[in-house]
């Protein structure tokens, strides 16, 4: 029989520069998990700083590439997107990398505020307020920009916004304005909630902002929720963003720039690939050919990338606690987590993240159903992004060494949507989590961020201790 490597050999280009085997255990960016295992238990969820860095700098990389070779006159501007990742070690490590930052929340901006007291955050970065804004969040917006941090950015979602503003920012304030983009076919509704419809921007410019000294409309903001794609949907929702962009420029000559928003994929498979060139450059020359012909200089660009950010750097390590064969040919594997809990996403969206094996890689393989402990029938996992069916190393009851299973790429939205330390169903809970950097001379060092979440956190949420 085939070993479950084989398996990995035969369908992948394996090893990879993320993934390869050594001592019969899979290796992921230099990490040894099993030793990482053998340290701190299962479940367990780990982040990989230097991976936060190096997606950051590979996106910089190629719009300043790309720029020099299509002569593009703008200039780009990374931003990271933190409701994919608020955790302080996130931020802390995107901050590295000379990058500014996109909010959605109002308690994003007690984050911006904790970040400059403790130095990881100048008053000149940009900050891209973004959402719709209850009083709080444009309370906290106005305070930032009255007290200095001139790049704080409010990206108008609604006609009245502007209003609060007027009245309660006393500085110069750089404005931008959201356009409600349409969406793809398939979705239930036409045009997105957020935003501002495209027959209504010029005329907000012109009747609440052109005339008020204090405001300088800069920016103009669109998203759309498919990502960035190479689809005749994406390329006509692109130019007919840089159309409205070269109408509004015409009337407004302060205006210079466009945040597109983020989008870029990450991996869901070891075999998936996405020109990350090719769509930057399609991106750059759909924006400079229409400005051209429109006569409009070719604006500035922002990005707000979240999961290309950070969701790379994420792993949830997992057990197999029991087999169950129930009926003549479904195996149940139980793992010592939830998928609805830990991974929400593959329960609520069926997002597919990268499966492998950690262990017993040279025992043969069969096809599985991967269980989770809640007592919903939603909490499995049965098929892969590049098949419909997941294959694991075949193993007995009585193995001395548990089988271990990784999912990976899991860095992006999974504690935000499960609620970090919350109450989740069947009060399974949140597993531990260990943070993995490089020392200066490239060692790995590991801490424990939080231990798995303990009865006594849960009485007190739930109101039986004080």
């Amino acid at each position: 029989m085939d070993k479950y490597i084989d398996l990995i050999n035969q369908t992948f280009d394996f090893p990879t520069e993320e993934f390869h085997v050594e001592d019969d255990q899979m290796i992921f960016n230099g990490i040894p998990l099993l030793e990482i295992i053998k340290e701190y238990g299962t479940p367990l969820k780990l982040t990989y700083l230097p991976k936060i860095s190096s997606q950051i700098q590979k996106a910089k990389k190629l719009f300043k590439e790309s720029i020099e070779k299509l002569d593009y006159k703008g200039t780009y501007t990374y931003c990271y997107c933190t409701k994919s990742s608020h955790f302080s070690f996130v931020l802390e490590e995107a901050l590295k990398n000379d990058i500014h930052i996109e909010t959605s929340s109002s308690y994003d901006i007690p984050i911006i505020r904790a970040l400059y007291e403790k130095g990881k955050l100048s008053k000149d970065r940009y900050v891209i307020c973004n959402g719709f804004k209850r009083e709080l969040y444009k309370s906290y917006i106005s305070e930032l920009i009255n007290d200095g941090f001139y790049n704080v950015t409010p990206i108008l979602d609604n006609l009245s916004e502007i209003d609060y503003y007027k009245e309660h920012v006393k500085e110069k304030c750089r404005l931008g304005i959201r356009v409600a983009s349409d969406e793809e076919p398939k979705f239930e509704f036409y045009t997105s909630r957020l935003g501002i419809r495209y027959n209504d921007v010029v005329d907000l410019y012109v009747n609440k902002i052109k005339d008020d000294p204090k405001f300088e409309l800069k920016m103009l903001h669109y998203f759309i929720n498919s990502g960035i794609k190479d689809t005749s949907y994406y390329w006509s929702e692109l130019s007919r963003f840089v159309h409205k962009y070269c109408e509004l420029k015409k009337v407004c000559p302060e205006l210079d720039s466009i945040d597109i928003g983020g989008g870029f994929p990450i991996k869901t498979s070891i075999q998936a690939e996405y020109n990350y060139r090719y769509m930057v450059e399609e991106i750059l020359r759909t924006i400079q050919r229409i400005c051209q012909s429109e006569g409009v200089p070719e604006p500035n660009i922002f990005t707000e990338f979240g999961i290309f950010t950070v969701g790379e750097s994420g792993a949830n390590i997992y057990s197999i606690l029991d087999l169950k064969l129930q009926n003549d040919k479904e195996l149940w594997y139980m793992i010592d987590g939830s998928f609805i809990t830990n991974l929400p996403d593959s329960w609520a969206l069926s997002q597919r993240y990268i499966l492998l094996a950690i262990n017993h890689l040279h025992k043969g393989y069969r096809r599985v159903q991967i269980g989770g402990l809640t007592c919903d029938s939603q909490d499995y996992y049965n098929s892969e992004t590049h098949s419909f069916q997941v294959f694991l190393p075949t193993i007995t009851p009585d193995e001395k060494e548990p089988l271990y299973i990784g999912f990976f790429h899991t860095g992006a939205y999974q504690e935000s949507l499960s609620g970090y330390g919350g109450i989740k169903h069947c009060l399974i809970p949140a597993p531990r989590h260990v943070i993995i950097d490089r020392d200066d001379n490239g060692h790995l060092k590991t801490k424990m961020f939080a231990d798995e979440q303990d009865s006594e956190s849960m009485l007190k949420i739930l109101g039986y201790k004080q």
